[in-house]
Order: structure tokens, then C-alpha cells, then sequence
């Protein structure tokens, strides 16, 4: 068994003997914040009871975090259980995918038998989306996955244009799912998320995740916010009967008051995030400027991925991303320290 995903830190000390550099997997690279880990702690004394099936104090809490009712909340698994929730839900026979995209919308799809249609993101536009083309692809798609920020190019679509996707997919009643798992990592998340204007969206679904933020990976915890009661209900029927564990739960709403953890990210991540695009550039990557904690780079070297695992660090193949190719390649920002290694090395090895 091989895994597709990022974060396999567990295949790589098994074959390696110690533990690496992780830029695979786009995780906070501050950690998960002391309060957090002290709730995680405090929760294990509950061990013994099954969690709350419909984690109500938590989706009340994310429901005051986002202005919306809790009834519209529904949490998960992380989002990629979320993601086959909705897909079991809404049982789709074409759904609709930009390429590249996060491959487990394709995953979840095929589960469910669905016919799949792919709208390239144009390499030579830097992978930005039109709203135009995906509208010639759209007639007969009864669902749409689209992350905003993009991954893995990390670019975002602007509102104006999601808004024009959204009069679209309501054209045609294409259900809408927007994963903006990635957008607390981007300078000004408000900007740019649809949150905001889920009233006006029935059909709309937005997914979120604790997991990239606070550094939640090994807890697994997301959400997705419904525009109406009936289309939350039906996601929630479709989940196992205890998804999200007492100390997922309890970290959860930990996180939720964890507000200068957040801000510290954001500074760290922008700051990072274009000292890495300039010094890429100067060894002669193509860097997609994203706007996320993560970016995304083409290099001639095939075999860049298989250099740097020997030198003790991970980075993401993309080769497997629909609508890209072998030399396609992903990296995290992290702290400093830790870009310093990376960039260090990359110019050794290239």
C-alpha cells in the first residue's frame, strides 16, 4: 500500500530509521497551542463515554465563531470525511472538478460510481480559473468541488469570480462546495471567504478544518457549513454514529479561543512565504505565487522528491495531481529555521 497524500512520516522513518523534515504536509508549523493540549489531556478523563454524536457544544460555539446557526454546522472527521459524507449524501452522477484540485473530491466521486468531469486550471495563466469555461462543462453536474485557497497551487479565487460560479451552479442545481480549509492561512481571510454570504446560497457548502491551523493533524477535527437546515441534515445522516472523538471535541473548542496563536500564523506564514518565492526564483524555479502556507514549484529535475527524501526531508510529489505532470512539486512554509534547511539543500542538490 503506498499513500498519495503528504504527511507519511511513518513510511519514511520505517525505511529511514529517524524521523524527517516534513514540507509535504501543510500543517502550522508552530505546533499545537498549549490550550489546546491541555484540553486534549483534560478529555482523556471522559475516556470511558461515547462522544457526543452531534458534537452540539462545538457546533453552538462555531456557529457564534462564524455568525451563523448551529443548525447549518455539521463536524467531522476532518474534512475528508466530510468531503465522502457529502458525496454519500448527494449521491451525484456527474460532478464537476477543476484540475489540479485536492484529489480526494475524485476519491469520494468514484466511491459513489460518479461520472467525473475535469475543468483545466491553464498553466500558462498560473493555474487561475475561469469562470467562462467551467460554465461550458457544467450542464448535467449535480455537484461541484472547488478549494479556495487552491491546492496545491495555493492561488485564490477572487469573490467576484465565486460569486459568478455560484449564479451557475444555481442555474443548473449544481451543489456548490467550497473547501477553504487553507483560507486562515492567507492575509486577509475575511476578503475572500463566502461565509458571509451563505444566506444568500441554499445549496452552498463550505468546508473547514482545525487540522491545518492548530497543527490538529493526528486529532482530526473539520466542518462544513450548510446554507439551509435540510442540506446540513442530510450530510449528518450520512456519517458514522460517533465521528469526532471526546478529545477532538473538547481541542476544538480550545482552538476556537485561541485568537493571537491565529494572528502569530498569519505574520509568520507571509512573512516566510515570500522570503521562499524570492529565493526559489533565484535557483531558477518556476514558483507559483500563492497565497496560502504552502506553494507550489516546477524544476527540470525529475527526481527532486527522491534527492531530498535521501537528505532527510519531505516534499509532494504532484506528479499524481490531474492536470499536472512529473516536475511539479510542493512545499510548506514553515519557520525560519526550518526554510533556511530546505533552501540550503535545494540549491545543493540542484
Amino acid at each position: 500500500m503506498k499513500e498519495t497524500h503528504g504527511g507519511d512520516w511513518s513510511g519514511f522513518q520505517s525505511e529511514y530509521g529517524f524521523l524527517p523534515l516534513d514540507f509535504s504536509a501543510n500543517v502550522s508549523p508552530l505546533g499545537l497551542p498549549a490550550s489546546v493540549r491541555e484540553a486534549a489531556v483534560r478529555a482523556l478523563e471522559n475516556a470511558d463515554r461515547y462522544p457526543d454524536p452531534l458534537c452540539r457544544e462545538l457546533r453552538i460555539r462555531l456557529a457564534e465563531h462564524h455568525g451563523i446557526p448551529d443548525t447549518q454546522v455539521v463536524c467531522g472527521n476532518g474534512a475528508a470525511d466530510l468531503i465522502f459524507r457529502i458525496c454519500r449524501a448527494l449521491r451525484p452522477r456527474c460532478a464537476l472538478l477543476t484540475a489540479p484540485d485536492f484529489e480526494e473530491y475524485e476519491r469520494a466521486l468514484r466511491a459513489e460510481n460518479c461520472e467525473i468531469r475535469y475543468v483545466a486550471r491553464s498553466v500558462s495563466n498560473d493555474f487561475c480559473l475561469d469562470p467562462d469555461h467551467l460554465k461550458t462543462q457544467i450542464d448535467g453536474a449535480e455537484l461541484l468541488f472547488l478549494s479556495n485557497p487552491n491546492n496545491p497551487s495555493g492561488l485564490i479565487t477572487e469573490k467576484a469570480v465565486l460569486r459568478k460560479i455560484l449564479e451557475i451552479c444555481a442555474e443548473v442545481r449544481c451543489v456548490p462546495v467550497i473547501d477553504e480549509c487553507f483560507m486562515d492561512f492567507t492575509e486577509h481571510p475575511e476578503e475572500n471567504s463566502l461565509i458571509p454570504e451563505l444566506c444568500r446560497w441554499p445549496d452552498l457548502v463550505i468546508l473547514k478544518a482545525f487540522t491545518k491551523t492548530y497543527a490538529m493533524a493526528g486529532l482530526r477535527l473539520g466542518y462544513a457549513i450548510c446554507g439551509s437546515n435540510s442540506l446540513a441534515g442530510k450530510i449528518q445522516r450520512e456519517g458514522q454514529p460517533w465521528p469526532v472523538s471526546n478529545v477532538a471535541q473538547e481541542a476544538g473548542l480550545a482552538a476556537l479561543n485561541e485568537k493571537d496563536y491565529v494572528n502569530c500564523l498569519r505574520l509568520l506564514i507571509s512573512r516566510e512565504r515570500q522570503r521562499m518565492i524570492v529565493a526559489m526564483e533565484v535557483l531558477g524555479l518556476r514558483v507559483i505565487p500563492g497565497k496560502a502556507n504552502y506553494l507550489l514549484f516546477q524544476c527540470g529535475d525529475g527526481v527532486l522528491e527522491k534527492k531530498l527524501r535521501d537528505r532527510g526531508i519531505l516534499i509532494r510529489d504532484c506528479g499524481s495531481f490531474e492536470g499536472l505532470s512529473a516536475g511539479w512539486f510542493r512545499v510548506a512554509v514553515r519557520t525560519g529555521t526550518e526554510n533556511d534547511r530546505l533552501l540550503r539543500t535545494l540549491q545543493e542538490v540542484l
